[in-house]
């Protein structure tokens, strides 16, 4: 079976490699470039020490590897997406539509066609039921990646192989200690998908810039103070607002005013609401149910976290509304709605929230 292997350098990839070699596998590994534009071209927003620790998995495990250049069309799809949305006030998620778009997109049209199989580090499941491919979730519930996978094609799940979905973090990092990796002590990477170690808020700052705007108390109306862009705050964001008298949270935002709305207290009341409705409904392996226009138990996430929450799933016309057993905080626009089965086990795909 051929195998390509996606490296990034870090202990969850070289780890991933490591048991690909121990089962049996010479897969070859692609270590993906990516960049943001300017005006002289694009910014490599790769960091040279991760193409050094995957170079020296290259050499220490004998295998094939090939560094692959998408600037472009990182820039096209991804950053696009991402700007695009930020600057109509939503609140997207980068991660999704890197792995549909770039991970197992383009890379799949000119370097993955001719393997087997796709392996990456990322913390999750396949299973075959019903002679079917399904995205299942991960051993390790807090590392649990499957929300940013919700928006891959039924012809990429069928593809993939997650050699560490089935082990702990602290599994994945003892045999990282016990192999004598250079990544055995490297931090979990942060930003957007490949941003390496390129800030968010300095992403935001370069490409969208700064405007002054005010920040009003929901409740009163009251001003309390003034913020750079309301592109730079999140729905139910908590810090950086520099307010006194807190906890504040951002509730709502206007973005043709360029007005943030925040509430004070802890968890406000208006953080909450218990009916999400989503468009653009995508189902990775197709329809799970038999009668797509009747209510389904499930459960879902709005955000990557190690919680799951129940629901019902039901058809609204064109769209899905997701009606919670209980009022959850910090729905925003922009984002992905991940709908699973009732065991959490089941990854059946994700919309964008309205």
């Amino acid at each position: 079976m051929k195998i390509a292997a996606l490296v990034s350098g870090g202990v969850d990839s070289s780890v991933m490699l490591h048991l690909l070699k121990e089962q049996g596998h010479e897969p070859v590994i692609f270590y993906i470039r990516i960049g943001m534009k300017d005006e002289e071209g694009f910014l490599d927003c790769s960091s040279e020490e991760d193409i050094e620790l995957t170079t020296w998995l290259a050499k220490y495990y004998g295998l094939k590897m090939e560094v692959v250049p998408l600037h472009k069309e990182y820039w096209d799809n991804v950053m696009a997406y991402a700007l695009d949305a930020v600057r109509k006030g939503l609140t997207p998620n980068p991660d999704v539509m890197c792995n549909r778009l770039i991970k197992f997109g383009e890379f799949e049209k000119y370097w993955g066609k001719d393997f087997d199989k796709i392996a990456t580090g990322h913390y999750a499941n396949t299973v075959v039921e019903a002679g079917k491919t399904w995205l299942s979730t991960a051993k390790d519930q807090i590392k649990d990646q499957t929300d940013f996978l919700a928006q891959i094609t039924y012809s990429q799940v069928s593809k993939l192989l997650f050699p560490v979905g089935n082990l702990m973090k602290s599994e994945v990092r003892a045999i990282a200690h016990k192999q004598n990796m250079p990544s055995a002590h490297r931090r979990d990477s942060q930003g957007i998908c490949f941003l390496g170690k390129v800030n968010y808020v300095d992403f935001l700052r370069k490409y969208i810039g700064e405007r002054e705007g005010k920040i009003i108390e929901l409740e009163t109306g009251k001003i309390l103070g003034k913020h750079k862009g309301y592109w730079f705050h999140t729905i139910g964001q908590r810090k950086g607002l520099n307010l006194g008298g807190g906890p504040w949270f951002v509730v709502k935002k206007d973005s043709s005013e360029n007005i943030i709305f925040v509430s004070n207290g802890y968890d406000p009341e208006s953080q909450y609401q218990d009916v999400i409705h989503l468009t653009n409904f995508h189902l990775i392996s197709g329809n799970p149910w038999e009668n797509s226009d009747s209510q389904h138990e499930i459960t879902f996430k709005i955000r990557h976290t190690p919680d799951f929450t129940k629901g019902t799933l039901i058809k609204n016309g064109e769209g899905y509304v997701i009606e919670s057993t209980k009022p959850v905080s910090g729905v925003a626009a922009g984002q992905f709605g991940v709908v699973y089965d009732v065991d959490s086990r089941i990854c059946f795909g994700s919309g964008v929230i309205e």
